[in-house]
Parts: structure tokens; sequence; C-alpha cells
């Protein structure tokens, strides 16, 4: 069959297919040529062409929708986002309160502080851009570019709080970096403030000192930013919320690279507020002087004992209005280090030193207070009647109770309470504690109730953080302590200071002032009042008592009378040529077995009209006699001359 053959018969299947194809449709569409082939569309081929025809119009009448909604219904809204990325605000740091001594001398405030930063939300949004910011401000600045990787990247992209990455940066060379940095996206030189601290011995442990706001503070503070500081230790900390500040916020412009363009004068922008003065009771002379007569008495510690003495405290307290007028603790450190962020040599030079600078021993310390709490034990055994102000014994140098043997310095002969004062006898004490002879004692129980009364045991109040409560032992701590039974012995040794029982200097010190001002026992305070920007008193703080009249003025009286013996014809007699009369009472406690002793010494004046009460703790320092009333002795001295 030639090829018009195949053709003649491939159009009769053709036709005959598509009879038979009309004998079962409704309608049939033929074409049929002799330039083409038949085409033949069916009633579904009809439908489908119409549903894309249909899906196609429907598809663009949902995009007309969607346009009219984006542009007309929310074009405002995305206005703003708009603006959002050109327009941003930008907290202005409100100044931080200062802090100042009784006459308004600075103890802390506020110098500028330039910082190289950068703003995450600002830098490059492709990985390869970002990475060569990072390699240019490390090749000006000497940061490893990996930890301005870190930095910038640890809060996310997204972060719009600058980053700082280099504080502390002198104007000079804040000028030059500003020069050098120029252009570089989303990096900064900024002017920030930072704390200045004058050098005071024993300011450090007072004031303490800001640093960059954790994520915890940040988390439990409102009206703080990432980039804020946060009061850390001491007063900064203590008296953070009146010192803070309001911060202001302005609105600035920048363009694409992050560039400030220009900064709205008046939209949205608020001022800041400057944050509150707090001033202290502290005499900044006295200050300086007390250090001075700590450090001498040290000296004097390590001469007479032949070792290593580095550690003491000192304070002086207005007996009338519990303020705190000068307050050190030795070894002490410089809190300026804290100022911007503190060097890994210089900080970890603090926290390995053996003299452990950090630690303030005036509040946190605590220590056999040794032959100082005999005023307390004084009082205790006149207020229940253990003994009178006539009540005098024979008091010889040792007593023995069964096999054991309680010892004195020497043989004091017949002594009455003033004069076992004067004189520390550790006998007569012994028998008001544990009882001896005619004098039944008052037991652990009853001399613990006294201790509590002094405000021992607890934490003063004092307006700093971690104050320690020191140890006021009993049988039930020694059992579930040690797991032994109390014993007599116990109660003797505590009864002259020694053996488990623990103070802290700060406790000792208003302990003192409560019997120079006859029975009050005050809250030790080192703010006097907080004043705002416009000179206005916020706060101001006065005497608060806790308790008074615990103890009948005449057991207060006879009491003060011992310790005026102390100075003029006991063991307190170096104060004796003072311009101005004074009582105290000598304290030597025994640690480390008994191998070595602290030097105490607790004193008021004037005797007669008492002012303040002065502590002083020497570390291994020796007799209390010996080192630390002299100290006392030239801060009187210095107070009562000047």
């Amino acid at each position: 069959m030639d090829i018009f053959g195949n053709f003649s018969k491939l159009i009769t299947d053709k036709k005959k297919r598509q009879v038979q194809r009309e004998e079962n449709l409704d309608y049939v569409y033929t074409d049929v040529t002799l330039e083409g082939i038949a085409r033949v569309e069916d009633k579904e081929q009809v439908f489908s062409i119409f549903l894309v025809k249909a899906s196609v119009i429907l598809l663009f009448l949902v995009l007309l929708f969607r346009l009219f909604v984006l542009q007309v219904v929310h074009g405002g809204d995305y206005q703003l986002k708009a603006e959002d990325n050109r327009i941003r605000p930008r907290y202005i740091e409100a100044s931080r309160g200062i802090i100042t001594d009784k006459d308004g001398a600075w103890l802390a405030r506020n110098k500028p502080n330039f910082v190289l930063g950068l703003y995450p939300s600002d830098l490059p949004k492709k990985k390869a851009d970002r990475e060569e910011v990072y390699k240019k401000v490390a090749n000006i600045s000497g940061i490893p570019a990996e930890e301005i990787r870190n930095q910038a990247e640890e809060n996310s992209l997204f972060f719009f709080d600058m980053v700082s990455l280099k504080e502390d940066i002198s104007h000079d060379d804040a000028l030059l970096l500003e020069q050098k940095m120029a252009g570089i996206q989303g990096v900064v030189i900024a002017q920030e403030s930072s704390r200045e601290y004058i050098v005071l011995p024993g300011l450090g442990h007072i004031l303490g000192y800001t640093g960059k706001i954790s994520p915890l503070e940040l988390e439990k503070n409102t009206g703080y930013t990432n980039s804020d500081r946060f009061g850390k230790t001491g007063l900064e900390l203590n008296y953070e919320e009146y010192l803070k500040g309001v911060d202001g916020v302005e609105q600035i412009e920048k363009d694409s690279k992050g560039t400030i363009v220009r900064i709205l004068t008046q939209e949205g922008r608020r001022d800041p507020v400057a944050g509150n003065e707090v001033s202290l009771y502290m005499d900044r002379g006295l200050q300086e002087k007390t250090a001075a007569a700590l450090t001498a008495g040290m000296e004097q510690g390590k001469k007479l004992t032949g070792q290593e003495v580095n550690a003491g405290a000192a304070m002086v307290m207005d007996v009338n209005t519990g303020g705190i007028l000068s307050m050190v603790s030795l070894p002490d450190y410089n809190n300026n280090l804290f100022s911007t962020k503190i060097s890994d040599a210089d900080y970890q030079k603090l926290i390995t030193d053996p003299a452990n600078p950090l630690f303030d021993r005036s509040i946190k310390g605590a220590y056999p207070p040794g032959s100082i709490i005999k005023i307390v034990m004084a009082s205790a055994g006149l207020a229940e009647h253990v003994i009178s102000p006539s009540t005098s014994f024979d008091t010889p140098a040792e007593i023995k109770i069964g096999e054991w043997v309680f010892p004195d310095w020497k043989d004091h002969g017949e002594t009455n309470v003033e004069r076992a004062i004067a004189e520390s006898n550790n006998v007569f004490f012994y028998s008001i504690g544990g009882g001896f002879d005619k004098i039944s004692g008052l037991g652990i129980d009853r001399m613990k109730k006294y201790w509590q009364l002094f405000g021992l045991g607890e934490k003063t109040g004092i307006d700093l953080p971690s104050e320690a409560s020191g140890l006021l032992p009993d049988s039930a701590w020694k059992k579930k302590v040690i797991g032994e039974s109390w014993y007599i012995g116990d109660t003797y040794h505590a009864s002259i200071g020694q053996g488990d029982l623990l103070v802290t200097p700060i406790q000792m010190l208003r302990a003192t002032a409560s019997i120079a001002n006859g029975g009050k026992l005050l809250q030790p305070q080192l703010v006097k009042k907080i004043v705002s920007p416009d000179g206005k008193v916020v706060k101001e703080f006065g005497p608060r008592i806790e308790r008074q009249n615990f103890i009948e003025a005449g057991d207060i009286r006879t009491v003060q009378e011992g310790m005026r013996m102390a100075v003029t014809e006991g063991s307190a007699r170096s104060l004796g040529d003072l311009p101005v009369t004074s009582a105290g009472k000598t304290g030597t406690a025994q640690f480390l077995n008994n191998q070595k002793t602290h030097a105490w010494f607790e004193c008021y004046a004037p005797y007669e009209n008492p002012q303040i009460a002065v502590i002083v703790l020497i570390e291994g320092g020796g007799a209390g006699n010996e080192i630390s009333a002299p100290v006392a002795k030239e801060i009187l001295n210095y107070y009562f001359t000047r």
C-alpha cells in the first residue's frame, strides 16, 4: 500500500471514531480540514478550561483585595514600621547621684567614660559583610575578632541596645578611634559616665562599686537597659533605688548603614532625671585618722608579737543617733578598679591575696570577743541579781572545778564588780556565768538572753549588705552541731568571751554605745539623709532605737563606773592623759588553740556626757591594752582636739 492509501485509511478510521463518539455525546465540536487533522473537545474539556479561567480571575481578585488591605486598611501601620527602621529611640543616661560625707565633701561622683561600642541591629545583614566589620574593628582596636563577634551576637542581631567592646578610653584616644572607625557600619564611639571614688582607706568596703547590670538584676528591676550599670556592693547596692535616677529618651534618625542622620529634638523626647545625693554621717577627716591609727596599731602588733599582723577593724559611732562617723576594715581595696571593667590581673590579685582585702571585717568578721564581753556579763549579773554593786569576794589566780583548772592572769584579791571590770578579772566573771563560792551563776541560757538583749547573735541592721550574725552557743547548739553535751567549763569559757562565742566588731560597738547612752540599743546607720537634685530632703535617717530600758539605770551606772575605773586605775590607763574623760574596756581573745590572740578595745567619751563610742580589733595583734587601746586613744584625741 502506498503512502496515499495509508493516509486515506487514517482519515476513514478517524471519522468512524468520531461517529461512534457522537452517538454517546450530547455535543460535539468538529474541525476537519484538508490542512490538519480534526480536533475534538468534549464537555469535560470545556469545563476544565472554564475552571482554569475562573481560578485565574479569582486569584486576581484575591491579590487585588490583599493589595487594598495592605495599602489602604493597614497602610498607616506599615508606614510606622517603616519609620521604625530609620527612626529609633536612644536612651539618655541619667547622672547617678553622688555620695558625700557629713560636710558635703564628695566620696563618690561621676566622670566621663568614652566607650567603643556597636549596635547589633545596625550591623550588616549578610554574614560576610559582618565578618568584614569584625575584622576592621579588631585591626583598629586590638580586640580579637572572635571576642567582638561573640559580644555582638550574644543577644541576637536584632538587639537595639549598644554593646560595649572597650571602656575607659581617654579623650584623645576616643577622638583618634572615632576617625579610624568612621564609616564602619554599626560601630560607634560613645560617651557614658563611670564612677570615681575618693581614695581613702576603708571606703572601698563602705561605698562598694557599680558594674554592668546582670540578666538576673535586669529581670528583677524595672527602668533599666542591658547597658546600664547597677550597684554591686556597699552603699552603691543598698541605695541603688535612690542613686539611679531616671534615664531620658530621644528619637534619632539613622540611614541604612546605622549612621545617625539627625536627632529629633521634640518628638518622643524625655529628659533624664538625675539620681539623688546620698549624704553620710561620716566625717572624712575622722575616717582618715581612724585608718592611720589602725595601721600604726597593726605595725606595733607586728613588732611586739614578732608575727605577721595585717588585718583589723576600727569604728566610731555617735552614741545618741547610731550614726557611723568612721568605719575602717584593713586591708582594703581601691574600688576605682571596678569603675569600668576590672582587668583579669587585678581581679586575680584581689581574690588570691591571703589577707583577703575584699572582706569587710567590721561587719562580716566573727571573732571571740575575749574580755570586752564583760560589760554585757556584768549588766546581766546585776539585772538578774546574781551579783549586786556591793558584792565582793576573794578572787584567786585560778579556780578548780573537779579536775579542771580555770586560770586568771593574776590574783586580784578582794574584788567587786567595778574593780573586776577595771582589772579584767576572769575569776569574778567565771562566777557570774557559771557560779563560784556563794555566787550561783547565770547559766548559759540566761547568759544567752542578755547577749541577745545587747544585740549579739543577730545582724545590727546597718545599711550595708552581707552583714554577719555571729554565733551564740548553748546546749542545744552544741548537741546539734558538735554532738556533745554542754559542760560547766563551756559556761566558764563563754563568761569571759572565749569558747564558741563569736561576735562582729559592729555588734560590740553598739553594745558599748548602749552602755554609754544609758541603755538604748541603736541601729547603726551610715546614711544620714537622701537629697534630691533640687536640694530637697527626700528621706532622713534619725535615731532608730531597737530596745531600751532592758537594763535598769542603776545597773548601767555601775558598769559605766567600772569602765571609767579601767581608765583611771585599770587596764586602760593609757587613756588617762587625754584632754577629755573616757571609759573603756580591754580585751585579749585567744584563738588557734590559744596560740595567738586578737587585740580588742572598746570605749566611749566624754564620760560625763557621752558623744561617741569606739571599737578597735586587731587580728592576732596581741594584748588589747598594749595594741588596740593606743589606737582608740589616737582616734579620741583627734576627735576632741581638732
